[in-house]
């Protein structure tokens, strides 16, 4: 597998479009799934709060400049990557094929570590407005929020990305699946908590996992709830809605007798 070797301003302008494009395919397609008259003819009506245009617009700009901001940062991996300076590689064989697995895994769970305590921090009070207010003007979120950051939270995630790739040996194919899995996540997340069946959390993976249920508590209580793929911190730290448990409980189906 061998890349063509382009300028910085090329990768940064072809990436800013990629990310763009996908943005707007994911959260829209999304959006349109779950919130359009077309999903209400197959099922009951939502009690989740519809949102307003006002607010969709205000998440859309956020991420069109959090898109920039990854953007720079996929064009400074790929140049640096290009001059031999990451530990990205191409030859699936290199590590052996059981390592594409473990790497993903271990990606996804370093990346939940930062994303928690890099979240919890930015709900410092003398941080908050600086860092992630604009996020959080979206208290009940849409698909249109998952990639809403305010520039310098956008900055602080991208980051993470930029060094995974120096200090953990990643195939191509496995650094696009961690790009992807956050995507997806993120505007799962961002689903109501009335808009996906409520089996979900109940099996005994389900609760160890976030879903929209889990992460809407935090856009209204924002003390609780700072994961991005898994519960783990949350239960270990004392971040988990107490009330959270119970309300899962109450959602669950009545058992067939």
């Amino acid at each position: 597998m061998e890349l063509t070797n382009h300028s910085f301003e090329f990768y940064n302008i072809a990436f800013f479009g990629i990310i763009l494009v996908r943005y707007f395919l994911v959260a829209g397609m999304t959006y349109w799934l779950f919130y359009s008259p077309f999903s209400q003819s197959f099922g009951k009506p939502r009690a989740h709060q519809l949102p307003t245009g006002t607010a969709i617009w205000h998440d859309i700009k956020l991420s069109m400049l959090s898109s920039a901001v990854f953007a720079l940062a996929a064009a400074l991996i790929l140049s640096v990557y290009t001059a031999g300076g990451t530990a990205l590689y191409t030859d699936p064989r290199q590590y052996g094929l059981w390592y594409l697995g473990v790497s993903y895994g271990v990606s996804l769970f370093l990346q939940d570590t930062y994303f928690y305590f890099t979240h919890r921090l930015f709900h410092h009070p003398k941080l908050f407005s600086w860092l992630h207010q604009g996020h959080h003007r979206s208290r009940h979120p849409t698909p249109w929020t998952s990639f809403a950051f305010d520039p310098l939270e956008a900055v602080v995630q991208a980051i993470f990305l930029v060094g995974l790739v120096f200090v953990l040996p990643l195939h191509f194919i496995t650094m696009i699946a961690v790009l992807t899995t956050m995507t997806i996540w993120a505007v799962l997340n961002h689903l109501g908590p009335d808009r996906l069946p409520p089996l979900f959390p109940h099996h005994w993976l389900g609760r160890w996992l976030i879903g929209p249920a889990h992460h809407s508590i935090h856009h209204l209580r924002y003390t609780v709830h700072y994961g991005l793929y898994f519960t783990f911190w949350d239960r270990l730290l004392g971040t988990e809605d107490i009330k959270y448990t119970q309300s899962l409980k109450n959602l669950r189906p009545p058992e067939n007798n």
